[in-house]
């Protein structure tokens, strides 16, 4: 069965040279080469907190946003797009960090909690407790211990990490045109057997 087509890909991160390379960052690192491939441009938007963009894949507009608010209250960005665009949670996708999954591994998942991650948790708030949008969950692996999770993330893979995790970003890109056109199951497919 086919599943809901994407209007809005929103890439999770904190803004500020200091963050661009954090595992953190993944989402956003993910949202800029996508816009990169399709020849688009991210521009400031004060009325939506954040960087927004279109391009068109497989024939679809499609708004990208990264939410330049930090992390912990991308969900007020997130919201100001939705509202002002008239997209509902099942046509979103959000890209981010899974520190449950080891570097090299991504998975595409659709609704569920917030598993921890505050930029979803505050996410799901800002739609009302809607969970129902898309995910892209890029692995960026796990320090051992809870209490080390916030400085983690917020520290730069070493080089062959960010080299896995970079490919896993071009495996995402290479099927997202199957996630924008709801080939959910055929997205999954692809991008879980690279």
């Amino acid at each position: 069965m086919p599943g809901n087509s994407l209007k809005l890909i929103v890439g999770l991160g904190n803004p500020g040279p200091q963050y661009d390379s954090n595992r953190h960052n993944a989402g956003v690192i993910f949202l800029h080469h996508l816009c990169k491939s399709y020849s688009g441009t991210l521009r400031g938007e004060s009325k939506f907190f954040g960087e927004l963009g279109t391009i068109n894949i497989a024939g679809q507009d499609i708004k990208l946003l990264f939410p330049t608010t930090f992390m912990n209250h991308s969900g007020k960005s997130v919201a100001a797009v939705c509202n002002f665009y008239k997209i509902e949670a099942e046509n979103i996708l959000v890209a981010y960090d899974e520190i449950d999954f080891e570097v090299g591994v991504s998975r595409f998942k659709h609704g569920g909690g917030h598993g921890g991650h505050n930029g979803i948790r505050d996410i799901i708030n800002a739609l009302g407790g809607e969970k129902d949008f898309y995910r892209l969950r890029i692995g960026v692996g796990h320090p051992g211990h809870k209490s080390m999770v916030a400085s983690y993330v917020l520290s730069d893979p070493s080089r062959s990490e960010a080299d896995l995790i970079m490919s896993n970003i071009e495996d995402a890109i290479r099927v997202t045109p199957k996630a924008v056109q709801g080939e959910w199951e055929e997205a999954m497919r692809l991008l879980h057997t690279e």
